[in-house]
């Protein structure tokens, strides 16, 4: 059976959303769970969710800040099932660690870390524009769609949170 016009259009709006925004979405969720293989899952069921809300006949104004909505709401739902377990137990079912070199993707991740608690200091408004631009990587225009604030304010308070942090870097 031939796909009907409607959703050969919404599997050319998945498919390219997917090559757009994959990436982004990846190093979001690894960043939020820092399990690669979790963050996988995540946007992989993100990607899933949002063809499911197309299919309804959902309408998205912007791709990125619909995606990246869903995938936030997948990773609390991730944190609120989470368990923990001990190493005894993950030791008594064969789990062994390995001892391989991840120094250069440690300090990657303590260096993100850092640049964070630092964020963390600086004023909301300041704050909420840096996580929206570098950590979920949206544009302007997304930043202005979901702040309800023009694109010259959000870029104003962009370089002025960056000029606070440069600052915060430099005395830290």
């Amino acid at each position: 059976m031939a796909p009907t016009q409607r959703e050969t259009r919404r599997q050319v709006v998945l498919t390219t959303a997917y090559r757009n925004y994959a990436g982004g979405l990846n190093a979001h969720a690894f960043f939020k769970t820092h399990s690669q293989e979790m963050g996988e899952d995540l946007v992989q069921d993100t990607f899933m969710k949002t063809w499911k809300y197309l299919v309804k006949g959902g309408k998205i104004d912007t791709m990125k800040a619909f995606l990246y909505h869903i995938l936030n709401n997948l990773i609390v739902d991730e944190y609120r099932k989470r368990k923990t377990t001990s190493l005894d137990v993950l030791l008594e079912k064969g789990y062994e660690p390995r001892e391989k070199d991840n120094t250069e993707r440690l300090f990657s991740i303590l260096d993100g870390k850092a640049a964070m608690l630092l964020i963390q200091q600086l004023p909301e408004r300041y704050r909420k524009v840096l996580r929206m631009r570098y950590v979920q990587d949206l544009s302007l225009t997304e930043m202005s769609l979901i702040t309800g604030q023009s694109k010259n304010t959000i870029a104003v308070q962009l370089h002025r949170g960056l000029e606070k942090l440069k600052l915060l870097y430099t005395h830290a």
